[in-house]
């Protein structure tokens, strides 16, 4: 039993949570909406609001209604329901664009109040972690576990964002926990809390489903170290019987207790953005299972529509690896991305980990039994990430770094009784080398990578998407933009961006090149001249387009005919009476479609050029800055294959 805390100590740990709270809000004061945000929110708005949960279903309920809650506070109004196209067909994409920018309401206070809300999640992460490892191994132990997480660029990025890897994280963490305490204790009240904690975590993310065999092996060595006359198969059984019912019945709770997704008193569809039949025939002997649950309508119709997706989504997704492309994944994605995210205390932590094993294994059983929660978390989350198909982002590994903390606390202090030196000695060590690695990257915690990917300038060559570029940056680029206003010249700024913000938004008088956001948005022919450059990272590698890797013949001889359509792109584009007679001999939507190819074409090939540049700046290190001129752009968009290639030899090697 560990002694209570002494009032420095209580300072201290008060003293960290602040800290983090201060380091995470006051960096997400400075960034722009990231991708999911704004489906969390506008979703979560659907649900407190309108009682409908068509709107992104696909992620835990839960969560979204927390993020949601100062929006319905501030009486924030909904986008146009009564004849509106994309509530009818539940394009989440298009409804939180309309949410966010169209619906009358400044959607930044909303924001930040989501953002506040999701921060809650990271404090408690942390308390559980400093509350686990102190009391597994002493005060020591429990500060390295706090100060490991208080100042991880990891949790610091994503504990204040408004989604729900940290959540995820947490209640994971927690659920493992709390059954195996239930399990070596009896008593009413841990099956209470376990069985609620676990219900919990099933509306915080479809994740949640590892916890089955994470539960199926904890009492497997409940059972093989408990003498046989002690075991309580009954109390066992009933225990997951009131595990299963606890989930089921906070799952009906947070979807109102209705089957149906769709609200009975609003504006009607005929099924969610996706057909849910398709998907369910494509889904496998899941399929088959989730389809009899919908049949005796045993969970509600979005739970199931959004765990049918959620698994859909995770077979295939374009994915980008060091100058890799693939829609399945690598088996060295998770461990590369675990290598380059994290800091250098963390790395150093699962030596002391292995390290501790080894100097005190003539007590490994033991501990491997008191820690048996941690590490089959570890392993079976971790067994599943290698196998993952879903190689998006780093965030992905979140629920691996609470166990991470502890079982680093837990190590420090092993360590210490080993070398009969002070456990305060590593824990010192551990934070100061942490402090660094936080501060040396604020604000940009999300685009934080360690000296072994060779720091954040060059990261994109390695990964994107949230594990960097998350379209955060949009609000930093205004700022960048006004500082150089007062540079001579007039010369047009270009913006390609990956993400859900909106550059009007930020008065931002940018010329659109290819985003990535699936809003739909009307799009026209912009001719490229002499300017800046503005790139962000995802879309620069192209791993959401049509037309990513290597440059073909095929492509070339493609571009080089629509680019021959060019000046007719321009004229339609731009006098309204040529248009009409451009129309006669070809229909609008046949236009918008081959300037729309051109564009996408033009714009890789660009991009390729870009890719062997090296860049005049960067913002946040998500959107970087060229300075390109009139030759530049015409070697990389408007030559032959033969220029273009010599454009980019040129570039490589450094000459203009």
């Amino acid at each position: 039993m560990n002694e209570p805390l002494s009032p420095l100590q209580r300072a201290a740990v008060a003293f960290l949570l602040l800290l983090h709270l201060a380091l995470g809000l006051g960096a997400v004061v400075q960034k722009s909406v990231t991708v999911d945000e704004i489906f969390h929110l506008t979703g979560g708005y659907c649900f407190n609001a309108l009682g409908d949960f068509r709107v992104h279903p696909d992620n835990g309920v839960l969560p979204q209604r927390l993020h949601a809650l100062p929006a319905v506070l501030m009486g924030a109004q909904p986008p146009r329901l009564e004849g509106n196209p994309y509530w009818q067909a539940a394009d989440s994409y298009v409804l939180s664009y309309q949410f966010f920018y169209e619906s009358g309401h400044d959607h930044w206070p909303l924001l930040l109040g989501a953002r506040a809300m999701n921060s809650l999640f990271g404090v408690a992460v942390l308390l559980l972690v400093f509350a686990w490892a102190r009391r597994l191994a002493g005060a020591a132990a429990g500060f390295t576990a706090l100060g490991l997480g208080a100042l991880s660029p990891t949790l610091l990025a994503h504990g204040p964002l408004a989604t729900t890897d940290v959540a995820a994280a947490l209640l994971l963490t927690a659920s493992a926990g709390a059954f195996w305490s239930w399990l070596r204790n009896d008593g009413g009240g841990r099956l209470a809390v376990s069985a609620a904690v676990f219900g919990v975590a099933c509306v915080t993310k479809y994740s949640a489903v590892l916890l089955l065999p994470i539960f199926g092996g904890l009492t497997v060595i409940h059972a093989l170290t408990t003498p046989r006359s002690a075991w309580q198969p009954r109390r066992i059984l009933l225990g997951l019987v009131a595990h299963g019912a606890a989930a089921v019945a906070i799952i009906w709770a947070c979807f109102g207790f209705r089957y149906r997704a769709l609200a009975p008193d609003l504006p009607t569809s005929e099924h969610f953005t996706t057909s849910w039949a398709w998907m369910l025939d494509r889904a496998g002997w899941q399929g088959s299972v989730l389809r009899a649950i919908a049949a005796a309508r045993l969970l509600p119709e979005a739970f199931l529509w959004g765990y049918t997706h959620t698994y859909l989504g995770s077979l295939e997704r374009g994915a980008y690896l060091a100058g890799e492309f693939s829609n399945t994944g690598w088996r060295s994605f998770f461990p590369l991305a675990f290598l380059w995210k994290s800091t250098p205390a963390e790395l150093s932590s699962v030596l002391a980990i292995m390290a501790a094993a080894v100097l005190r294994r003539h007590r490994l059983a033991a501990w491997i039994v008191r820690l048996s929660p941690l590490l089959l978390l570890v392993a079976v989350y971790g067994g599943v990430a290698l196998t993952s198909r879903l190689n998006i982002g780093h965030r992905h590994l979140l629920p691996l770094y609470p166990a991470l903390f502890i079982l680093a606390g837990v190590a420090v202090s092993r360590l210490a009784a080993w070398s009969r030196r002070p456990a305060w000695l590593g824990t010192g060590l551990g934070l100061a080398a942490q402090a660094v690695s936080a501060l040396t990257c604020c604000p940009h915690f999300l685009a934080y990578f360690n000296v072994t990917a060779g720091g954040s300038d060059r990261a994109w060559r390695l990964l994107v998407d949230s594990s960097l570029d998350w379209g955060q940056d949009l609000r930093g680029l205004k700022i960048w933009l006004e500082r150089q206003s007062g540079q001579p010249g007039s010369a047009p700024v270009y913006l390609s961006y990956f993400g859900s913000g909106e550059p009007a938004y930020y008065g931002l008088k940018v010329r659109r090149l290819p985003f990535v956001n699936g809003f739909k948005l009307a799009t026209s022919y912009v001719p490229l001249e002499a300017g800046t450059y503005c790139i962000s990272a995802t879309t620069l590698v192209q791993v959401y387009s049509v037309v990513r890797g290597p440059w073909t013949l095929e492509w070339e001889k493609e571009y080089q005919q629509l680019r021959s359509l060019e000046p007719l792109f321009a004229e339609y584009a731009t006098n309204p009476r040529r248009r009409a007679e451009l129309e006669r001999d070809a229909p609008a939507d046949q236009w918008r479609r081959s300037w729309t190819r051109f564009d996408l074409l033009r714009f890789a090939r660009l991009c390729h050029y870009l890719r062997v540049r090296h860049p005049e700046d960067h913002v946040g290190h998500s959107v970087l800055i060229y300075r390109l001129t009139a030759a530049e752009v015409a070697a990389a968009t408007a030559g032959s294959l033969a220029e273009w290639q010599q454009a980019i030899e040129r570039a490589a090697a450094g000459k203009p």
